[in-house]
């Protein structure tokens, strides 16, 4: 690329980008992906194009790339179309490839869709892959599927490609041993198991031990699992309207018997509680994103 002469000095682009100098030097050694000049003092002087770069850059990362990433992806598109390009700008290749993978889905095109699915993980982080992509398609799939819009086969088929590649990763992904045991479990009467799938990869990202249990149990089956495992949290998702009543019904239940269980529940249809149910259930109230359930686990732990 073709430079200007440099006009910023590394305090200036710091205080412009909200990036530490020390970050911003450490990327340059390692990376190398931009060359600031050098006054007679010695001093590192940054080009506009210099500073284009760097945000655009910060930017990848604030969307979920890590920096190596971003570097990969600015160095590829170098030789791409400004059309391209100015689609990464904007950000709309993960909604591009979300588009892709759903219709790979939905034609039964499994070779496809993993190689669209393994593209997402060379290109993402996990929680932006398995929460904003896999999990928008597996909301989208199901939505499709209760309104009738796709078949029974393409359900089953699309949630067992997806339910595989997530549960691979949920079995690698290392656990604290000091932090407290969890059970994930489908709320009475549900056999969903996306939403519940979504947030137990959520926590054992953070190092929680997770029983997964999938599909909904019947109440003893769930008592004796609670005995056995003895865990702090119970976490349940009800993503039908007229499974809400047995849900509740239950919470009351095993919060009488386990007096020490913290009961953490998600999933479409507690956005859709009457307000006096949102009252009383206020504490179990998990939130329907990343930032709700951080705020709930870390009220819980502290």
């Amino acid at each position: 690329m073709a430079f200007t002469e440099g006009k910023y000095n590394i305090k200036a682009v710091s205080k412009m980008l909200g990036i530490q100098p020390g970050t911003l030097r450490a990327w340059e050694r390692r990376y190398q992906f931009i060359a600031p000049v050098r006054n007679e003092s010695g001093h590192r002087l940054y080009t506009d194009e210099h500073v284009r770069i760097l945000r655009w850059l910060i930017d990848k990362t604030n969307q979920g790339f890590t920096i190596s990433q971003a570097v990969s992806l600015l160095e590829r598109q170098e030789v791409l179309s400004e059309t391209f390009i100015q689609d990464e700008m904007n950000g709309d290749q993960s909604k591009n490839l979300c588009s892709d993978l759903l219709d790979a889905l939905l034609k039964f095109e499994e070779n496809k869709a993993h190689e669209l699915i393994n593209q997402a993980f060379a290109m993402f982080t996990i929680e932006k892959v398995v929460i904003e992509i896999l999990g928008s398609i597996l909301v989208q799939i199901g939505d499709l599927w209760e309104n009738g819009k796709i078949t029974t086969a393409h359900e089953h088929f699309a949630s067992s490609l997806l339910r595989s590649r997530i549960g691979f990763i949920m079995h690698t992904l290392p656990q604290n041993s000091y932090l407290p045991k969890a059970i994930a479990v489908c709320a009475p009467n549900e056999s969903h198991e996306f939403g519940i799938l979504i947030f137990t990869l959520f926590l054992r990202r953070k190092g929680f031990e997770v029983i997964y249990l999938g599909g909904s149990l019947e109440t003893k089956d769930l008592i004796t699992v609670i005995d056995t495992v003895k865990p702090k949290f119970l976490f349940m998702s009800c993503t039908l309207k007229e499974n809400t009543k047995d849900t509740f019904a239950l919470v009351n239940e095993l919060k009488d018997k386990f007096t020490h269980l913290e009961i953490g529940l998600g999933g479409s249809a507690m956005d859709n509680i009457s307000q006096p149910e949102r009252e009383h259930f206020s504490d179990q109230l998990l939130g329907n994103d990343k930032t709700y359930w951080e705020k709930w686990l870390a009220a819980k732990i502290n």
